[in-house]
């Protein structure tokens, strides 16, 4: 049984080499290339890669894990984060797109530096700071859920599972750039979308019914199958966990790389049947789950975030649960290797070339090599707080997810649609938002009361305006944003 799910698991990784490698000979001769893809990525990868890239081991592990714990109220953690990424489909995606080709932008901090002539680069040091800091904290949590998936499925200790992950995603990611990234997130979407939808149906059955699964839970206590267990306030807080999207900027550089704004209205609907497939599987593999182990003690090491891969070796055929590991491992791949590009960027891009080496001619070659070269730092520092974080994989995610979405949510949201946003009223959000998220988290009375992008989200959007309305705004801007606004034709009935 073994030997057949290591197959197919082996499988899977060699796939995601090879894509790795044959990206590397296509795709990589310059910056733009290696960090965007050329701009040349069709509607439908940008639309799986978006969203399989935003949901890591937080969805397959942390909200089964969660679903395990409080039952169907779980639900509300992922409603609001596919309404907030439709209308980042629709509506902020095609104005980011048109804006960074106009101005040649390749990374978030590219983008405020144009869009405000910030001439003394502010913005780009305070952007790339708070990045590095929240996308290796991911990573790390990244890594750490590998280690896990690895020591529940095939017994390995939980430091080389996590070694095997890392050394996986930094093979394709240092080869291949964005186009590698973007290519192995669509065969990961496909492992994924196998794995929420195999494992909770052969589950189902197993078990009778769902309306036997449902009962099961319920003598187990009602709450678990009440959505409104948690309360209004509990569901508002859980709905915020949406906010996060419009600012993790390993979800928006994906925008910037499709063909043409006009394809992510196309993007849009596939992204988000995607969405709702994936997060309605992992609920119900928490429901599932809880009908069978009953106690937390039964699950391997009293841990909730192994409740997926222990479920598909107790119901799935080796080579299906094979492949059902795979799936852990490509939410895990496909959210580290996004954001380490993204880190990447952020050091190679927007401080050694436009910083250090700025008005000196430096090849894209070379460009190229030392992107390589700072993904691979960035891989070892993730390793080693990955080894030592001590935090369950889901509010670790959390807590980076809301330090990038309090931070840079507000600003980019407000930068697209109102002209009156000035670079100091975006400096005042970027750093509120970073700090309200930090100093919240560490507060325990008031972590416990609610998720702390939710009150940092709001102190930023409001530090923005407010500071905005105090300064002068960027010449140009009513203009700018006139050109990037979608154009709609409304027909008229005859």
């Amino acid at each position: 049984m073994e030997a057949l799910a290591a197959s197919a698991f082996v499988f899977y990784l060699l796939l995601i080499v090879v894509i790795g490698v044959v990206s590397a000979k296509l795709c990589t001769r310059s910056l733009s290339e290696f960090f965007l893809g050329g701009r040349r990525m069709k509607e439908w990868v940008v639309a799986l890669s978006a969203v399989v890239s935003g949901r890591s081991a937080w969805l397959v592990l942390g909200m089964s894990g969660m679903a395990y714990t409080i039952g169907l109220s779980a639900v509300w953690a992922v409603v609001g984060y596919i309404v907030v990424e439709l209308f980042m489909f629709m509506f902020v995606g095609k104005r980011l797109r048109r804006f960074t080709e106009a101005s040649e932008s390749i990374t978030l901090p590219d983008f405020f530096e144009a869009r405000f002539k910030d001439s003394a680069h502010i913005l780009r040091i305070v952007s790339v700071v708070i990045i590095v800091i929240f996308m290796v904290a991911y990573v790390s949590a990244q890594f750490n859920a590998g280690g896990k998936a690895i020591s529940a499925s095939f017994g390995l200790s939980t430091t080389q599972g996590l070694w095997l992950t890392a050394m996986i995603v930094l093979a394709y990611t240092m080869l291949g750039g964005f186009v590698a990234v973007s290519l192995t997130d669509v065969v990961q979407a496909a492992f994924m979308i196998l794995g929420l939808v195999i494992l909770p149906v052969v589950a189902v059955l197993n078990f009778g019914a769902l309306a036997q699964v449902l009962e099961a839970v319920r003598l187990q206590g009602a709450h678990l199958v009440n959505p409104w267990a948690i309360g209004l306030g509990g569901a508002i807080g859980f709905l915020g966990i949406g906010l996060g999207s419009p600012g993790n900027p390993h979800i928006l550089v994906r925008y910037m790389s499709v063909d043409s704004a006009q394809g992510l209205r196309k993007a849009a609907l596939i992204g988000t049947v995607w969405n709702v497939v994936m997060a309605w599987g992992a609920v119900l593999v928490g429901l599932v789950g809880r009908a069978y182990f009953p106690l937390k003690s039964q699950l391997p090491a009293g841990d909730t975030e192994r409740l997926f891969p222990y479920m598909a070796s107790q119901h799935l055929h080796p080579i299906l649960f094979g492949f059902a590991v795979a799936a852990v491992f490509a939410a895990i791949m496909s959210t580290a290797d996004s954001q380490l590009l993204v880190a990447a960027s952020g050091i190679t891009r927007d401080i050694y070339q436009k910083l250090f080496r700025r008005g000196e001619a430096v090849s894209e070659k070379r460009m190229v090599f030392l992107s390589r070269l700072i993904i691979i730092i960035l891989v070892f520092v993730a390793m080693g707080l990955g080894a030592a974080a001590k935090d369950l994989v889901f509010w670790l995610v959390l807590f980076a997810w809301g330090g990038l979405g309090a931070s840079f949510g507000p600003a980019i949201i407000l930068s697209l649609f109102w002209k009156r946003t000035t670079k100091w009223g975006i400096l005042a959000g970027l750093i509120s938002g970073t700090l309200v998220t930090i100093v919240w988290k560490s507060m325990p009375f008031l972590k416990q009361r609610m998720y702390e992008l939710i009150p940092a989200f709001l102190i930023s959007a409001m530090l923005v305006i407010v500071v905005s309305l105090l300064t002068r705004a960027p010449e140009g801007a009513e203009k700018e944003l006139a050109e990037i606004t979608p154009k709609y034709k409304f027909r008229r009935r005859p």
